[in-house]
């Protein structure tokens, strides 16, 4: 149930309860004061007759009778134990209010009716309950346009909240400060804690590129050097690292760049089925590819190629690098789909939960590494607008879908599976 409605419940269910209160203090109230009003009265009427009877040794006109028929059984045995009393009855006769006292061996008594009474104590329940009613009609309505409010800025801060979690380091709840007000103190609370997370994530986004930068010199001279070099075991082992070390800078140099958004789509119609040949071909890595064609005409889509090759490059190196072979590479019919599976142990369940993260692997027995690969890609696709995600096969392995956004699509010339 949505919190607007639990409120609206309460404040129902609050004036419900009040007016219920209220309704049977009240009805307690006059109860009580319209019996001791008629208490009193009875005994002022017994205590007249009583005098009459003792003087004239009648009672008519007195509004008292001797030995009453209907005289509760209680007060007549009070009576005969020489006391007086009085009590209330509701039997079928109706309520009343009894007194009753000895008089020379007989019991005098008198009755005082409340029927007038009883029907006004409940003509006042009833209209106490008509106004509890229109009260929580009155009052419900204005608990749910308050509630209403304090959900729809709840929603608000979750939102902001949401596209903080997701990226948007800029969006900002921006609530007016409020006096004695929670609601704006938690927005005030996420406002800060988004612009403290994202002068953090600026400053280490700035010290990658700024150090990614600087290696750039120092590593050209490495790369000269290591050219220059005799050869011999020792010089291939050098010359390795180097390009280890100047593919490792230009991956963070790349990844500074997606960090700043200074990244933006090239689009143009692109056959994705004869690029995926390519890709296997130029990494020199085996692949089975299995893409289906229409009249010998491979599937096109309206897209960066040369951002897409590098997502499918990252894709199929982490497959041969950290899996088992046989490495699967699935081309949707439309071309819009592209799926890299290998049969290896799969993605670690921190990748799984938090996405690629850069320096980090995630588990041992997917081989070692940087963890640059999957950052890049991911980053690529969303600069071509595409969605890239990550799983474990249900057989086994670790498979990575590529979904391109629907956009202009058509159909070209291209070359059979290979």
């Amino acid at each position: 149930m949505a919190l607007r409605w639990r409120i609206a419940a309460l404040v129902a269910a609050a004036a419900c309860a009040v007016a219920a209160a209220v309704g049977v203090l009240v009805h307690q109230f006059s109860r009580d004061r319209e019996l001791s009003q008629a208490r009193d009265a009875a005994r002022v009427t017994l205590d007249r007759a009583a005098v009459t009877y003792a003087r004239t040794g009648e009672v008519q006109g007195s509004g008292a009778a001797l030995d009453a028929p209907g005289l509760p059984r209680g007060l007549r045995e009070l009576a005969a134990r020489g006391r007086r009393g009085t009590e209330f009855t509701s039997g079928s006769a109706g309520p009343a209010m009894w007194a009753a006292r000895p008089a020379g061996g007989r019991v005098l008594s008198v009755r005082v009716d409340l029927n007038t009474t009883m029907r006004d104590i409940g003509a006042l329940d009833a209209s106490i309950v008509v106004a509890g009613l229109i009260t929580t009609a009155v009052v419900l309505p204005l608990g749910v346009l308050t509630a209403g409010r304090m959900s729809r800025r709840l929603r608000t801060a979750a939102g902001t909240a949401r596209r903080i979690a997701a990226g948007d380091l800029d969006a900002r709840i921006a609530a007016g400060p409020r006096p004695r007000d929670e609601i704006a103190d938690i927005s005030t609370a996420v406002d800060s804690m988004a612009g403290a997370l994202q002068k953090r994530l600026l400053g280490e986004q700035r010290f990658t590129a700024d150090v990614a930068h600087e290696l750039r010199t120092p590593l050209m001279g490495l790369v000269t050097a290591a050219e220059l070099l005799p050869e011999g075991e020792a010089a291939g082992y050098v010359r390795d690292r180097v390009r280890v070390l100047s593919t490792l800078v230009e991956e963070l140099l790349e990844i500074s760049r997606l960090d700043a958004g200074a990244e933006h789509a090239d689009l143009s119609p692109c056959p994705v089925a004869p690029l995926v040949r390519d890709v296997v071909a130029r990494a020199g890595l085996e692949a089975k590819i299995l893409a289906a064609e229409q009249d010998g005409r491979a599937a096109t889509v309206r897209t960066d190629s040369r951002r897409l090759e590098r997502i499918l490059t990252n894709l199929v190196v982490n497959a041969h690098r950290h899996g088992r072979g046989p490495v699967v590479i699935t081309v949707s019919d439309d071309g819009r789909t592209v799926a890299v599976r290998d049969h290896g142990p799969g993605y670690p369940a921190t990748l799984l939960d938090d996405g690629p993260q850069r320096f980090r692997t995630g588990a041992r027995e997917r081989g070692t590494g940087h963890g640059l690969g999957l950052t890049i890609a991911l980053g690529q696709a969303g600069v071509i607008g595409a969605t890239l995600t990550f799983a474990n096969a249900p057989d086994g392995g670790a498979l990575a879908t590529l979904r391109l956004p629907r956009d202009v699509s058509a159909a070209s010339p291209g070359a059979s599976d290979g």
